[in-house]
């Protein structure tokens, strides 16, 4: 039973999903957002998805590119997905092995990747000469059955709330806002955003993000909170980012962003709502908590050094 690593195709949409939910149920994966992830990457990044094979049948699948956006030259991602019946046979190694030697030739010296507790990812990514770095919690709120908080009856002075569909037509106050948070996020491969015309290929035209429910606070007319959602058009919400800009935090303006957008989720339908946030970040992790998100899974970022 030979396993056969290869390129994602479009064919492979629907069984590359069922492995991405098989291995991690804690996101919102679509076919049409690997298809598109897969056609509209950054050329910088050099991304590619790779699909195992085993007997003809898509048992697990990897994503890997270098991470072209850090100030740091030479890092690069990749994490194997494989379905949880057919790990330990060498399918997690086959493509970590094909992911690694497609970076490092594309001159990666650091190589991250997830690990699911629990999973024997952790275990895994020791054995192939990873080392532990930080970690992430995944969390999940019941949108049928949890209490969701009440919008104030009135907001706080100069707080107005929106969609992120308000900036349809000119969309670069959200691009400049993103920009800030990312800078700021906890991570141990940080990102500068400084290219416009690939956020709005590649996150404000994602087929995930959704704008109606995305929301937006503004002081004074100008964005100081954002929280956006993504949804696969049936049940799941996952919050990709909740950010404050600086001078504005504090003010609880992302639990406010946060209670708004979910409580909309809620009524356009959806049932499931999923996020996931840095171990060190204790602030969102209070945020989330008092919400009525409870843990559900912890990842940790692993890397190795290469040359």
């Amino acid at each position: 039973m030979t396993v056969i690593v290869r390129d994602f195709e479009a064919r492979d949409a629907a069984a590359v999903v069922a492995v991405r939910r098989a291995a991690l149920p804690f996101e919102v994966v679509t076919e049409a957002s690997l298809r598109f992830t897969a056609e509209r990457a950054n050329p910088a990044e050099r991304y590619r998805l790779l699909v195992a094979e085993r007997d003809g049948e898509v048992v697990g699948a990897a994503n890997c590119g270098l991470a072209f956006e850090s100030p740091e030259p030479g890092r690069a991602h990749t994490t194997p997905y494989v379905v949880p019946d057919h790990r330990r046979r060498g399918v997690g190694t086959a493509l970590l092995r094909a992911a690694e030697e497609h970076l490092t030739a594309h001159g990666a010296t650091e190589v991250y990747c997830w690990a699911l507790e629990g999973s024997g990812g952790p275990e895994f990514a020791v054995r192939h000469g990873y080392r532990p770095a930080r970690s992430a919690h995944f969390q999940s709120l019941d949108l049928t059955a949890s209490p969701l908080p009440e919008l104030p009856e009135a907001l706080p002075p100069a707080v107005e709330l929106h969609t992120a569909a308000a900036w349809q037509g000119d969309p670069r106050p959200l691009f400049t806002a993103d920009a800030q948070v990312t800078a700021d996020e906890p991570s141990d491969v940080g990102a500068e955003l400084d290219d416009y015309e690939d956020w709005l290929t590649r996150t404000w035209r994602h087929p995930l993000f959704d704008r109606e429910l995305s929301t937006v606070a503004t002081v004074g007319g100008e964005i100081a909170a954002f929280t956006a959602a993504r949804t696969d058009g049936r049940t799941r919400y996952f919050t990709g980012m909740t950010g404050t800009l600086r001078g504005h935090r504090g003010r609880g303006l992302a639990r406010l962003v946060k209670t708004d957008s979910l409580r909309r989720a809620r009524a356009a339908g959806y049932t499931e709502a999923f996020t996931s946030n840095d171990g060190a970040n204790e602030p969102m992790l209070a945020v989330n908590r008092r919400l009525g998100y409870e843990v559900r899974a912890t990842e940790v970022r692993h890397v190795r050094v290469f040359g």
